[in-house]
Order: structure tokens, then C-alpha cells, then sequence
């Protein structure tokens, strides 16, 4: 990949601030853009790779490849999404009754409580393509309005969020940071983030269960008469959603490593609290790609779980900040605004009790 220079460029400088207002402002003011995330953040990507001037053939592949792939296996989230998809369309109705059968059975809040906190913990090994395809069919199957239904998905995807953080399993920020602390002094293996994130990130997925039973489970009342919103998807539906998520994934990778120069210029100057809230920007940035710069064995434990915290909690806040939340409101057509609506207040609150733990208590 093409170097980046040691001094900051003021064009680039102001060029990638600019995109990076784009980013979080049009979203919610421009409806054409809204209605049309996937596009949008492609043209991000290829404007910030532009204006960086790091437009090379190995970004180009990795962009290619990134949606399809997982490493060198091929198999990525397009095909997961895409498959899931076809399977529980045409198993939609045994699908939703068993859903049903087994809300009633263990009673709304319940069900909830063990819906949110089972799929939060089970994506650092069931990885957060296939949770949110699941938890996204459930949220349907469930006799919700479309309010509430957004509120149960936004909290959910929070929850695979952190517990996707658990292992190299889960999601590409794992597997980084793995990689990037693999020599001395930490020497990290497979259950280095269980062991050093797990008493963060387990409490956590608990408590956002624990909101989402509370608050969503008292308006699951129609179960009482077997009423539930039936939305299956057509086949031609399912593919045409896996190919924006292919776009999407790829306008991510693009934009990461098109806003690279301004993070690696800047992000070194920054102390580790005010870099806990600086990493709020992964919600419309990769976070994986946030880990790899920030990341490393010269920093102490207590930086290193900062950085995680921060960047696992704050790819909740908005669709494009993890994958999980791009899978599950590209199938219930959530917008950037109804997400935010939710996960902003979220993920602040998160932010601030989880800010509190880390630095000051």
C-alpha cells in the first residue's frame, strides 16, 4: 500500500475534514441520501481515497474482496447474508411460529432478556454476520410495532457489538488486535480478549439485556391473542439486500483507509481519555482499521482496554459502525435517523458510565 507521509498535508487535512462533516451531517439532512446510504458512503470512499491519494491496486482488491472474503477463505459476509437470507425466507413460517411458541412459553420479558443476552455473547463465536441475520428474522417474527421492533434490533446489535469483542471469532477487531499484540510483552492468544475485556464487555451485554426486557417486553402484549407481523422477503429482496451490504462493506473500506493519513497524523498527539471519546468516530468509520493504528505493545493494559471500550461501544451509535447494524437495518429498512434516534442516547450514556469506570473510579 502506497506510504502516507510523516507531516500533515493542509489540503488533505481540510479536504478529509471536509468529507468526514459530509459523512456525519448529510445523512440526516439530505432525505435522497438517507433513503440511499450504500451509494452515498461509495462515493465517500472514493472522494477520501482521492483526496489522500493512496488510490492503489491492493486497496482497490482489498475493497473487492473485503465483503466476500475472510482472509483467504472465501466466504465473507455477502454469501452469510445472502444464504441466510434465502434459508429462512422459505422456512419463514415454521420459523416465526417456533418464535412465537417460544415467547409465550418463557413470557415477553424473559424471552427478551435471553434474546438480547444469548445472541450478544454467542457472536464472539457465532460471529456478527450470522447474529444479526438471526436477530433481525427474529425482531419480524415478533408481534412488535415497527418502533419498538427497531428499538429491540438497535439494542441487540449494541450487545453483538461488545460480546462480538470477545474473541478473534467475532469480528475483525479481534482478530487485529490479536495480531498487533501477539509479541511481548502481552504475548495474546486467542482468549486474550476474553481475559482482558471480559469483565467490561460481559456486564455490559448483561445490562443492555436487561433495558431491552424492561422496555420492550411490556409491549409484547398481543401475544395473548397470536397475532404477528408476517414481512417475509421475496427472493429477488434478499439478494438485492446482499449486494448493498457488498456495496456497503466496501464503501467502509475504502473510507478507512482513505481517513487513515488524518488518524495516523493526529491520533499520536492525543491522550488515551480524550482518544476514548476521539473513537466515537468509529460509527461512521471501520473500527477495525481505527484498531490497527491505534493499537500496539507499547502501550499499557489499561490504554488498550480504553481503545476497545471506546470503539466497540461507539460502532453502535449508528448503521454504518458495525457490521451487525448494517445486516440488520438494511432487512428491516431502518433510517440513519431512526437508528441514531436510539443509538446515539445509547451510546452516550454507555460511553459516559463505561468513561467513569475507566478514568476516573
Amino acid at each position: 500500500m502506497p506510504q502516507i507521509p510523516l507531516q500533515p498535508v493542509l489540503t488533505t487535512v481540510v479536504g478529509l475534514a471536509g468529507l468526514a462533516s459530509a459523512l456525519l451531517v448529510l445523512p440526516f439532512r439530505v432525505r435522497k441520501i438517507e433513503e440511499n446510504l450504500e451509494p452515498f458512503f461509495l462515493v465517500m470512499g472514493v472522494a477520501s481515497m482521492t483526496v489522500s491519494g493512496l488510490w492503489s491496486w491492493p486497496v482497490i482488491m482489498e475493497a473487492l474482496k473485503a465483503p466476500i472474503m475472510i482472509g483467504a477463505v472465501p466466504i465473507g459476509i455477502v454469501q452469510v447474508v445472502l444464504v441466510m437470507g434465502l434459508l429462512i425466507h422459505y422456512a419463514n413460517a415454521p420459523f416465526s411460529r417456533w418464535i412465537l411458541r417460544l415467547a409465550r412459553k418463557l413470557g415477553h420479558r424473559l424471552f427478551l432478556f435471553l434474546l438480547i443476552a444469548v445472541f450478544g455473547l454467542l457472536s464472539s463465536v457465532l460471529s456478527v454476520i450470522v447474529t444479526a441475520v438471526l436477530v433481525a428474522e427474529i425482531a419480524v417474527a415478533l408481534p412488535l410495532s415497527r418502533k419498538e421492533r427497531k428499538n429491540l434490533v438497535v439494542i441487540t446489535c449494541f450487545a453483538a457489538g461488545l460480546g462480538a469483542c470477545l474473541s478473534p471469532l467475532g469480528e475483525p477487531l479481534s482478530t487485529i488486535l490479536i495480531s498487533k499484540l501477539a509479541g511481548p510483552p502481552y504475548h495474546a492468544g486467542f482468549f486474550f480478549p476474553l481475559k482482558y475485556f471480559g469483565f467490561m464487555m460481559i456486564p455490559g451485554v448483561l445490562a443492555l439485556a436487561l433495558v431491552g426486557a424492561l422496555w420492550i417486553g411490556p409491549q409484547m402484549s398481543p401475544f395473548a391473542r397470536g397475532a404477528h407481523a408476517h414481512d417475509p422477503e421475496t427472493p429477488k429482496t434478499v439478494v438485492f439486500r446482499a449486494l448493498k451490504v457488498y456495496m456497503f462493506i466496501a464503501a467502509l473500506v475504502l473510507i478507512g483507509e482513505g481517513f487513515r493519513p488524518l488518524m495516523i497524523w493526529y491520533i499520536s498527539k492525543i491522550p488515551s481519555w480524550l482518544l476514548y471519546w476521539v473513537n466515537m468516530s468509529s460509527a461512521v468509520l471501520d473500527n477495525a482499521t481505527l484498531t490497527a493504528i491505534e493499537i500496539g505493545p507499547a502501550l499499557a493494559l489499561s490504554q488498550i482496554v480504553g481503545i476497545v471500550m471506546g470503539l466497540s461501544i461507539s460502532g453502535g451509535m449508528l448503521i454504518p459502525g458495525n457490521i451487525p447494524n448494517i445486516v440488520a437495518a438494511g432487512r428491516l429498512k431502518i433510517s440513519m435517523k431512526e437508528w441514531a434516534a436510539v443509538g446515539l442516547p445509547l451510546g452516550l450514556t454507555m460511553m459516559a458510565i463505561y468513561f467513569f469506570i475507566l478514568y476516573v473510579f
